[in-house]
């Protein structure tokens, strides 16, 4: 058995070049965007693989938790049918939220999670959902099993953000949110999250 270390040559892209997790759909692995403590909506460029910024948070709504995708997911067709109403999914890698006890301040991070639920969400007609889950081994929200074990204040502080985080004073609401869904739910939208993308990058493996 040989002891050199493992690593990659070059950065692997955030999307494309990084696992899902070692056990998805429950357990995936989260790359992380931005921070309950960003004032400025970053994301993942497609192209470069780097963060850029999206645009200042719209309102004084900070995000509840820590935000960001699951590589090597996709939100196409499969996704899409999963939500009524949604025409497709919205042609991005899978949100995540992620629930950590300790304050986590930086992104660009790498975060193993385990998987509790989601949050429907529609953006402009096409699926835009919201995974939540855990920070694996977290001493307060490790044992969380499901979304129902939350508290319903935290649940509530979810849903709220996500309604108005791209509403602006006096503007028509930009998307619409419905009731958070369980465990068993979120399995089946990373599964197909997981099959938009072998079909969106069939040498993917």
């Amino acid at each position: 058995m040989s002891d050199r270390p493992r690593f990659s040559a070059w950065r692997p892209h955030p999307w494309h070049g990084l696992s899902p997790g070692r056990e998805p759909p429950a357990r995936v692995q989260a790359f992380i965007e931005i921070t309950p403590f960003d004032r400025v909506k970053y994301e993942i460029d497609k192209e470069s693989g780097y963060l850029k910024v999206d645009r200042p948070q719209r309102t004084s709504s900070l995000p509840p938790a820590l935000y960001g995708f699951i590589p090597r997911t996709y939100a196409g067709r499969r996704v899409g049918a999963l939500l009524p109403g949604a025409s497709d999914g919205d042609h991005d890698p899978l949100d995540i939220c992620v629930l950590s006890e300790r304050p986590i301040e930086h992104a660009e991070i790498l975060v193993a999670t385990r998987v509790i639920g989601g949050v429907p969400m529609l953006d402009a007609g096409l699926a835009d959902d919201k995974i939540l889950a855990v920070l694996e081994s977290d001493l307060v929200w490790g044992g969380v099993a499901d979304v129902g074990d939350l508290p319903p204040a935290l649940v509530a502080r979810l849903v709220h953000y996500f309604s108005t985080y791209k509403q602006l004073p006096g503007e028509p609401p930009a998307t619409s949110v419905g009731a958070v869904y369980g465990r068993e739910h979120a399995y089946a939208v990373i599964r197909a999250a997981l099959e938009d993308y072998r079909e969106l990058v069939p040498d993917s493996g």
